[in-house]
């Protein structure tokens, strides 16, 4: 009786240690194609909604494809390209205006670049703002495949906010949305960069809960996987990762803050957006919110209400 309780303790042991190996090399490969854009002729996977269940087992087992992002077109209007170095070199676009009130730097998301920040472009510019559009590590015209969801992406925006104060601008203000607002938050509490304001749409609350979001999305249980993902996207990108923690960030915010947000949003909860701006260290706060749109271009589904919210955002800083 002895021998036989021995050797099912041991097959179960053996088979909790294969199974832990198994879920942290499925994690492991699940964070590097999360965080590392392939080539542009792999098929980008389709959202959650859209895969069959077939579909949705072979993303689970493999990851997700993520071509790298380029810029599907130019500005209409006269622009200049920008290297900017700093941890890594960027792409910008520059569009200027005559006697500009100020510049407004945009920010993409996740997979995102800056040609599809044009539309809300030229929203500032005709608000009589320059703007600059900026292509993070991994996207468009900027250096490498790498992705950290925010986190050095967030030093990116430092590098950009220099730049302009080396061009003699004095008054910038920085747009960001989903990831691009994350950035946006942490250089502002890391770095200490003081724009006049910032508008921001959708970022989420920490790294672990938009992890624990796609594989809600996927219909699969969060735990364990979440947790590996997030630890070894940190491990494999060179930082903890479960620090990344926007609701944080948000603290050391202490200029205007227009925050943005699609209340059908499956990526990024109400709770989380309710966190982070109850935590923005400002007074000067609005909180703007689209009934019917989700984690997806406001100003598509919404463009007079985007634009009203803006326009009027911006007036109270002129």
């Amino acid at each position: 009786m002895l021998k036989v309780t021995s050797k099912f303790v041991r097959r179960f042991l053996s088979g909790c240690l294969l199974l832990f190996i198994t879920l942290n090399v499925v994690a492991i490969l699940h964070a590097y194609r999360f965080t590392h854009f392939g080539s542009n002729s792999v098929e980008k996977t389709q959202s959650a909604e859209q895969l069959s269940t077939l579909d949705k087992l072979k993303v689970l087992f493999t990851g997700v494809n993520n071509p790298r992002p380029r810029n599907v077109e130019r500005p209409a209007k006269p622009y200049e390209t920008v290297s900017i170095v700093g941890n890594k070199t960027i792409e910008c676009w520059y569009i200027r205006v005559n006697d500009s009130k100020g510049t407004v730097m945009l920010f993409h998301g996740f997979g995102g670049e800056k040609s599809g920040l044009l539309n809300k472009s030229d929203e500032f510019l005709k608000l009589g703002y320059n703007t600059l559009l900026v292509d993070f590590m991994g996207s468009g015209g900027s250096e490498g495949n790498q992705t950290t969801i925010g986190f050095f992406e967030a030093d990116q925006v430092k590098s950009c906010y220099d730049y302009l104060e080396t061009q003699g601008e004095k008054n910038i203000l920085l747009f960001g949305t989903s990831m691009g607002a994350v950035a946006i938050l942490k250089a502002i509490d890391s770095f200490g960069i003081a724009p006049k304001s910032i508008i921001i749409e959708c970022p989420f609350g920490t790294m672990y809960e938009t992890v624990c979001a796609r594989f809600r999305m996927m219909n699969v249980p969060t735990f364990p996987m979440a947790g590996l993902l997030v630890f070894w996207g940190g491990v494999e990108n060179g930082y903890w990762a479960f620090a990344h923690n926007p609701r944080e960030y948000a603290k050391g915010v202490k200029c205007p803050v227009l925050l943005m947000y699609g209340e059908m949003d499956e990526k990024v909860s109400r709770h989380e957006i309710d966190d982070i701006f109850d935590n923005l260290g400002t007074q000067r706060k609005v909180l703007r919110l689209y009934p019917q749109a989700g984690h997806e271009n406001y100003l598509t589904r919404y463009k007079e209400d985007w634009t009203s919210d803006v326009s009027d955002f911006l007036k109270t800083q002129d």
